[in-house]
């Protein structure tokens, strides 16, 4: 994590090392949106980005919300979150705005979070960072795009020692905005916040958090360092909120950010960390049924149903027709062998949200676990057309067809399975073994997988 945390401070550096032209030359919208993907693609291969799709879906909506107010719009933006605790905020070019973990679980509303996408909208918009581009001439890209690139994407520690010499060089070339770029980045983004119907004066309050989490925090936030002259942005703003912003505007609109804190808190490998947050929420809030909901789910990770049922018990109380909460104390139930109440819940929880693919995979799980295996098999076929990619339901569903006597079915789809592992030979025999059954159903689809699984005749 120590290389991980290094590249938020250079990440315009890199930017700029991965573009393939020669450094000083015209850096057009074409060459933006080119090497915003090739950036994109690179953290997502790597698996820096948050994959939760609860979270993206926020993200993306408040996002667009801001961006729907901006007149100058040159990209299809895409708005991303990263797998990391530091508080921070960037934009590529091409339109890709990237927001950690930790920046997230910082700000105390919407708006909030609204307002720092607003401000990297602005950066992308004015084209702050393919000013930068232009400007540079002092970078040979060959040599050290491979070095940077390798260390932000979790190189060893020859690659650390690798980035530390490289500090003095990079840093010497300027490639922070500048207080200009702030300033139109802020004059622009609080336009765009407003008229989105957020208050203002967000992005002066959480400017403001940020300066209390440096005071408290034995870490300079990774945010002063890619935004700088913090002192400066603040007096600023506050000139703006006072002459032309002061008159309000709504701290939530879209709703669900504590489910959103509460979903990447879970993330976190440190189930005791989440706990204490989750404890430390409750205590400012006793009937803060998104803390409650968290602490739950955290209490099941630690193995300690007991405690999880009873704050199951009170999010629900307080929250009685939430589907998320009643998706994981199903999932809790199942779990601990409580069959028939489990699937009470997640029946509950599709009638109120039957687009959770979650929800689906448990209730046929459920229903697999209750001897009704026509009805998981249902569940299982609308759970493996909204997410074609998860190739193990395929193993879900051999094994259910299996114990419902459809031999044909079962050997089909454990080849499907294994063919998506890439075990060829367990592929093939399992095709091979369903074709005894003679299936008119599957028989040209059996045929079909053979002929793509045997190996070319050799000549």
């Amino acid at each position: 994590m120590q290389t991980f945390r290094k590249w938020s401070v250079f990440f315009v550096t890199v930017v700029i090392l991965l573009q393939p032209g020669a450094a000083g030359a015209a850096f057009t919208v074409d060459d933006e949106v080119k090497l915003g993907k090739e950036f994109y693609d690179k953290l997502a291969k790597h698996d820096i980005l948050v994959q939760n799709e609860r979270v993206n879906k926020y993200i993306n909506h408040l996002g667009n919300a801001v961006l729907s107010q901006s007149t100058n719009v040159l990209f299809p933006f895409r708005f991303s979150v990263i797998k990391s605790s530091a508080v921070n905020a960037f934009a590529t070019p091409g339109g890709y705005i990237y927001v950690y973990k930790g920046l997230i679980n910082l700000v105390e509303n919407e708006s909030q979070l609204a307002g720092v996408l607003a401000h990297e909208i602005a950066h992308v918009n004015s084209r702050h960072i393919a000013q930068q581009i232009e400007k540079s001439q002092k970078l040979n890209l060959a040599t050290l795009a491979g070095i940077l690139a390798g260390a932000f994407l979790g190189g060893g520690t020859g690659t650390e020692a690798t980035v530390g010499l490289t500090l003095a060089a990079t840093t010497s070339l300027s490639l922070k905005y500048s207080r200009e770029n702030e300033e139109e980045a802020d004059r622009l983004g609080i336009s765009y916040l407003v008229n989105a119907g957020y208050d203002g004066s967000s992005m002066l309050t959480f400017l403001k958090l940020m300066k209390t989490y440096e005071f408290y925090s034995n870490a300079l936030p990774s945010y002063f360092m890619t935004h700088p002259g913090t002192d400066e942005r603040i007096s600023y703003l506050d000139a703006l909120v006072r002459v032309r912003y002061g008159k309000g505007g709504a701290k939530n609109i879209l709703g669900g950010l504590g489910r959103v804190q509460v979903l990447l808190m879970l993330e976190d490998r440190d189930t005791e960390a989440a706990v204490r947050y989750f404890n430390d929420k409750l205590g400012k809030n006793p009937q803060d049924v998104d803390a409650l909901f968290g602490l739950a789910v955290a209490h099941m990770k630690l193995g300690q149903p007991a405690a999880a049922f009873a704050n199951f018990s009170e999010a629900l109380r307080i929250s009685p027709d939430d589907p998320e909460i009643l998706l994981e104390l199903g999932k809790a139930y199942l779990a601990s062998g409580r069959t028939p109440d489990a699937i009470t819940l997640l029946r509950r929880s599709y009638e109120l949200d039957d687009k959770n693919k979650d929800t689906l995979l448990s209730l046929g799980r459920a229903y697999e676990e209750a001897g009704s295996y026509s009805t998981a098999l249902e569940f299982y076929r609308r759970y493996s057309s909204k997410n074609p990619k998860d190739v193990d339901i395929f193993y879900n569903m051999a094994m259910a067809f299996g114990k419902t006597g459809n031999n044909a079915k079962s050997h089909y789809y454990f080849a499907l399975y294994f063919k998506n592992k890439n075990k060829v030979e367990s592929a093939l025999f399992h095709l091979k073994e369903a074709q005894k059954y003679g299936d008119p159903e599957l028989s040209a689809e059996i045929e079909k997988e053979v002929e793509l699984l045997r190996p070319p005749k050799k000549k």
